[in-house]
Formats: C-alpha cells, sequence, structure tokens
C-alpha cells in the first residue's frame, strides 16, 4: 500500500527490482508476489496493506511495474491470490470467505489486475481458497461437520481452468495458496484437496499436510485414472518453461560458495537498494489531516515533545534527530493520572498506533481509547500516525493531525518523522477510501495534502 500512495510505476519497478536481486543472490528462484487483490474492502483482515489499494486500474499498473522489475532480476513473479481476496471479510487461513459478485463485477474489478499482469508475461499465478459461487455454484460435503459448503477458487475447474485459462487466455504456472490453510484443511482432506486441485488446473501445489500421503495419493488418482497423464504432462511443461525462462537449470560450472556469499553481501542491503527503499518510503507518507496547519512542526529549542502509543521509542528516536526534549511514555492503554499531567505539559504530543485488523481499531480498545483521551482531555497538539493500517483514524477522527505510514520498516518511520519536521514534503495520496463508523467518507481515494 506504500507503494500504491506512492502513484509511481517507477518507484513500484525499482523496489520489484531490488527485492529480485537481493532473493536472485541468496539463491532465491521464486517470490510469491505481489499481491494482486484490489482492497475494496476496508474490513478485510487479511489483505490490508498488502494490497497496493482498492482501485483495480492503479492495483493493475503498480502490480504490472513491481512485476517486470522482480522478473528482469531473474527472480519469477506470482501473482495472488486469484480470483480475488480483496473483497472479503474473512480470513481464510482461519474459515472459508466468500466474494458473491458476478462474473460482469469481477472482470471490471478483482479479475482486472490479474489480466493486466497475464497480459504482461507474469510467471505464476497463485488461487484464492475462496469462493466465488457466480462463477462455479458445485458444492461439497465438509469433512468438519458434514454441511454442504461451496468449492473454493483453489479446487475449482471452472475458475483455474474455465476462467483462467480458457477466458483469460493465461498459459502460464498456477500455484496454490497453502493448503495447510483452515479454508481447506478444515472442510476437505489433504489428499482429496492436492487431488481436487490438480484436477482443477492446479501445476504446484503448495504446503499440503502429510507430504508423503499427499503424493501416494496424486500417483494413485493417476494410476487409476482419475487424473489423466495428459493432465501431468500439462503442468511438467509450465513448470519446466518458467525454469527455462528464469534460468533455473544448473550450469556447467558452479559458482563456489565462497563466490556466492560474496556476491549476496555485495547485493542484500546494498546503498543502491537502501537509497530505493528510502525514495519509496518519502514518496509514501500521507499527510490526511492537518487542522490548524499544526505540521511541519516549528518546534523550539526547549519546546516538549511527548511520545506516546504504538512504536514510541522508535518514533521518539527519529524525533531527537530533530529536537532534544523529547519525553517518551512507552505504553499503548489510556495514561495514569501522572502520565497525562506529562503529556498535559507538552507542546507537542506524537501518538502513534498499529493496527492490522478491524477489532484493533474499534473505539472500545485501550489504544484508541489512549488516542481519545489525549485529543479530548489535553489541550495540546496531537499528532497521530496510522504506523501500518490508513484506516486508524476512524476511531479518532478528531485529532489535529495525521499521517499514514503503511509499514513497519525504519526507513518509514525515519520519512514520517521527516514529513512532521517539514524535512519531507508529502505528496503520497491515499490507496484507500477511508470511512467513518458510520460508513460515511471521511477522506476519500486520491486524498492527501501536502505543504
Amino acid at each position: 500500500m506504500a507503494i500504491g500512495a506512492t502513484r509511481s510505476e517507477e518507484v513500484a519497478e525499482k523496489v520489484g527490482k531490488a527485492i529480485g536481486e537481493e532473493l536472485h543472490s541468496l539463491g532465491i528462484n521464486m517470490n510469491l508476489a505481489p499481491v494482486l487483490d484490489v482492497n475494496n474492502n476496508p474490513d478485510n483482515p487479511v489483505i490490508g496493506v498488502r494490497s497496493y489499494g482498492e482501485d483495480p486500474g492503479l492495483v493493475g499498473k503498480l502490480g504490472t511495474a513491481y512485476i517486470k522489475g522482480l522478473q528482469d532480476s531473474g527472480t519469477a513473479a506470482t501473482a495472488k491470490h486469484f480470483p480475488g481476496h480483496g473483497d472479503t471479510a474473512t480470513d481464510s487461513h482461519i474459515a472459508l470467505p466468500v466474494v458473491p459478485h458476478d462474473i460482469e463485477r469481477l472482470k471490471a474489478v478483482e479479475l482486472y489486475p490479474f489480466q493486466q499482469a497475464m497480459n504482461g508475461g507474469i510467471d505464476a499465478v497463485m488461487t484464492a481458497h475462496v469462493t466465488f459461487p457466480k462463477v462455479d455454484d458445485s458444492t461439497a460435503i465438509s469433512k468438519k461437520d458434514g454441511s454442504v459448503i461451496p468449492v473454493p477458487a483453489t479446487l475449482s475447474n471452472k475458475v483455474l481452468t474455465g476462467l483462467m485459462r480458457e477466458d483469460m487466455g493465461y498459459n502460464g504456472l498456477i500455484i496454490t495458496d497453502a493448503m495447510n490453510m483452515q479454508a481447506i484443511a478444515d472442510h476437505f482432506g489433504p489428499v482429496d484437496a492436492a487431488i481436487r486441485t490438480v484436477k482443477a488446473g492446479s501445476d504446484i501445489v503448495l504446503m499440503p499436510v502429510g507430504l508423503e500421503a499427499v503424493a501416494n495419493g496424486l500417483y494413485n488418482a493417476v494410476n487409476t485414472g482419475e487424473i489423466s497423464m495428459e493432465r501431468i504432462e500439462q503442468s511438467v511443461e509450465r513448470i519446466f518453461t518458467l525454469k527455462l525462462n528464469r534460468g533455473i537449470v544448473k550450469a556447467e560450472v558452479e559458482e563456489s560458495i565462497d563466490e556466492q556469499i560474496a556476491n549476496a553481501l555485495q547485493v542484500v542491503g546494498s546503498a543502491e537498494h537502501k537509497a530505493i527503499e528510502k525514495e519509496a518510503a518519502e514518496k509514501s507518507i500521507t499527510l490526511v489531516k492537518n487542522d490548524n496547519a499544526v505540521l511541519p512542526l516549528n518546534a523550539s529549542k526547549g519546546d516538549k515533545i511527548v511520545v506516546v502509543g504504538s512504536s514510541a521509542t522508535t518514533i521518539a528516536a527519529e524525533v531527537q534527530k530533530h529536537q532534544g526534549n523529547v519525553t517518551v511514555i512507552n505504553t499503548a492503554i489510556p495514561l495514569t493520572a501522572a502520565n497525562l499531567a506529562i503529556a498535559k505539559s507538552a507542546k507537542y504530543i506524537i501518538l502513534g498506533t498499529s493496527t492490522s485488523t478491524v477489532a484493533n481499531r474499534a473505539p472500545v480498545t485501550n489504544l484508541m481509547k489512549l488516542a481519545n483521551q489525549l485529543i479530548e482531555q489535553t489541550e495540546v497538539p496531537v499528532i497521530a500516525v496510522g504506523i501500518r493500517n490508513p484506516y486508524d483514524i476512524m476511531a479518532y477522527p478528531n485529532v489535529d493531525a495525521y499521517l499514514a505510514q503503511y509499514g513497519t520498516r525504519p526507513t518509514s518511520f525515519e520519512a514520517t518523522v521527516n514529513t512532521i519536521f517539514g524535512v519531507n514534503n508529502p505528496t503520497g495520496k491515499l490507496p484507500v477510501t477511508i470511512y467513518n463508523q458510520t460508513g460515511g467518507v471521511l477522506f476519500g481515494f486520491d486524498y492527501g495534502l501536502g505543504y
């Protein structure tokens, strides 16, 4: 989502290439990225900041640029989670989500970025353990409780072969999402699930439970004719094609391990890659709210700044690079009377909040009670940072200033604090809509302030 906030194909491609080069130097030849899910559901508990945003065009554009950078490095890319896990409020790691939309809506939104990636030559596509009843309305009997359940995309011939291969013209490799996730593991036995997904069109079965039993089950299915040898040969051809395209073949003369290590030490965390990371972070920071032009801070040497909440120590360390009079209140719960007195004595309060789920950002949580306590019980300007999830401000909309950071890397904290002090001019634009607690729009897609 940070890349989504930059709106920059150039940044996306450079980030993809840097990641690919580092993976390649370590002998890792495939990356299960990027996420091309369109995160148009703010209640999504599992995609969130892994998505470039809520707009299919933006996701397709930036995803395709990232893929180009990654694959140019010699590392295989994987678009996931087909046909789209963005508009769900259920985590497929723990349950079986449903996407109820018809094919026209799917083509306009969920499928659009995947089609762009396929048109651009994506190496592999990962399936979603999500049901799409308007694409495949077939059912199965759950091994968990005997109930009738819709068949998820990972196990669906209509989705993987009919939709992906025939309708969308994709000839590359299909890999399943992890088969030990509960959306699959709870309802289908591991052997049955593996047989179903291969028959549906998958080429690689990822992380099945009980590898030997699953392998033997697949051998038996081929020997009995349940899975044709032709179906197996199709997958073999796709796997070999990808290996040849990405140079995943044994060289006549292999580099020594010492040479490989020496090269990896030069590539991983190189100055060039750090510069790309810094550029992406700086361009991503989104100034969402700035009442009374409280930002950029123009703090005098003696002005006290109190830093509180999530990652307070990390934020304070960055603040101290700009201003020495910093007090850290290292808590994410409402302040005691003594700590509240300290906060009231500050010139400015910087609050960090970090959430990953809908429940985390509920106003009744301790972190959000802390945020509203600072806003309501002090006269001090409160500058909040949504460290991971841009939606945090939903729980404390009356804050004086709010910045969306999208991630927890040290470079992102540095970019945020540099923005607070005016060293970095914020240019990021929201890649998602932020709603209020009743469903109205607080801040729209593409919104972002500058100095």
